[in-house]
């Protein structure tokens, strides 16, 4: 398993990526699409070349944000690297769109009512979901979405504080947190449905837990890779 494949009804590639398939070695083994966890810079970008290739896309217009756990959903520009943010979207054909993670969700959205195709992608971790990162990327696209929720720590495996526990359960209700561990996978599901989306996919694969295709922030630390979300209208 290298890409898992969203298949949403419309002109779209969308697949969220693993680890593997890559260039890179190390901490960073193999297709790590980050730059700011000391990866070779090389090595990332003839990661994202391939992870580019595998949706028919030129790497050289590859869009993505500087993630800060945001609610910033931005219209994609071509080429676009260091704009804060943590969500993009585009109408414009071919051009491709990257939201990164190593526990947090990434979360694709699409335009399916028939109107002019849009894409969106969304780094969604408890901060930014909390505070209505997934409100503004429905908001952006506009219309009937579908979302999926892809590969992002799970409840088997996030634990969490009082202090990010508790907002949730007021939010989502008190089963959102068992055990001290939080299903932000039934979070990002619930979040989606209050936004009016009705169709959501989930792929139910935790980060931590599987370490032979994810990276992970809380089971490695800081120097490890990255994957995520890549998506274009075609």
């Amino acid at each position: 398993m290298t890409y898992l494949r969203w298949d949403v009804a419309g002109p779209y590639e969308v697949v969220f990526t693993t680890r593997v398939g890559g260039v890179s070695d190390g901490p960073f083994a193999s297709l790590n699409l980050g730059r700011r966890t000391g990866d070779d810079v090389e090595r990332v970008d003839e990661n994202r070349r391939l992870a580019c290739a595998e949706i028919g896309a030129e790497a050289s217009r590859l869009a993505l944000n500087y993630q800060l756990h945001s609610t910033l959903v931005h219209r994609a520009v071509a080429a676009s690297r260091d704009r804060r943010g943590d969500g993009l979207w585009t109408d414009e054909p071919d051009l491709p769109i990257l939201a990164l993670g190593a526990d947090c969700l990434p979360v694709a959205l699409a335009r399916v009512n028939g109107a002019a195709p849009a894409v969106a992608v969304l780094h969604v971790g408890w901060r930014g979901l909390l505070d209505g990162i997934v409100e503004r990327g429905v908001e952006a696209l506009g219309g009937e979405v579908a979302a999926a929720v892809g590969p992002g720590i799970g409840p088997c495996c996030y634990e969490v504080r009082e202090d990010v526990g508790d907002p949730f359960r007021a939010r989502f209700g008190r089963e959102i947190v068992s055990d001290g561990k939080l299903d932000l996978w039934r979070s990002a599901e619930l979040a989606l449905r209050e936004a009016g989306v009705a169709r959501v996919h989930r792929f139910d694969l935790c980060t931590s837990c599987r370490p032979e295709l994810f990276f992970s922030h809380r089971r490695d630390g800081k120097q490890r890779g990255v994957q995520g979300v890549l998506a274009r209208v075609a």
